[in-house]
């Protein structure tokens, strides 16, 4: 089985954002996002209990190390890798019976850790966002449309040559 996963830095991207967001009662394949609305990004920014992260060089690089040691140590298999400043996008197999939510808290989970061993990220500040996006890839055409985005995106915030 292959999933698109996606999970973004803490704080960089709230409800209300002009890119439109989803949330717990607007998330169904199809359904339009919730869109900009800025008294609710306002709210939300207000009630952070500290600044957006965004990912360093020297973090990236501590990011990319561990998911592709967990997927080794996991037997899965990374098709497509690129962490940006203010997210982490991959393009993954795994057996069956491993869910894409499974994957992607792994990932955050190790990588919090060795961000955090290496004295990257303070220990309280947070560095992950709520979930993420965990997309089934039914076809190979989705795996190759996936792979494409995640190695030709490039960050708003700074550039960053896409991991394969």
């Amino acid at each position: 089985m292959h999933y698109f996963i996606t999970f973004r830095t803490y704080g960089t991207w709230l409800h209300g954002d002009e890119r439109g967001s989803v949330d717990r009662t607007h998330n169904q394949v199809g359904e339009p996002l919730l869109g900009k609305d800025d008294g609710l990004k306002g709210f939300r920014r207000h009630s952070m209990g500290s600044e957006p992260l965004l990912l360093d060089e020297a973090c990236r690089a501590r990011v990319e190390v561990t998911l592709r040691e967990v997927a080794a140590h996991r037997s899965w298999t990374i098709v497509a890798l690129n962490i940006l400043p203010n997210h982490v996008h991959v393009v993954i197999s795994a057996p069956d019976d491993t869910s894409p939510e499974k994957i992607m808290n792994d990932f955050k989970s190790w990588a919090t850790r060795r961000l955090r061993e290496q004295n990257l990220v303070p220990p309280q500040t947070p560095i992950w966002s709520h979930h993420g996006s965990t997309r089934y890839l039914n076809t190979v055409e989705s795996v190759q449309a996936a792979c494409h985005h995640v190695t030709h995106q490039q960050s708003n915030t700074q550039s960053n040559e896409p991991r394969a």
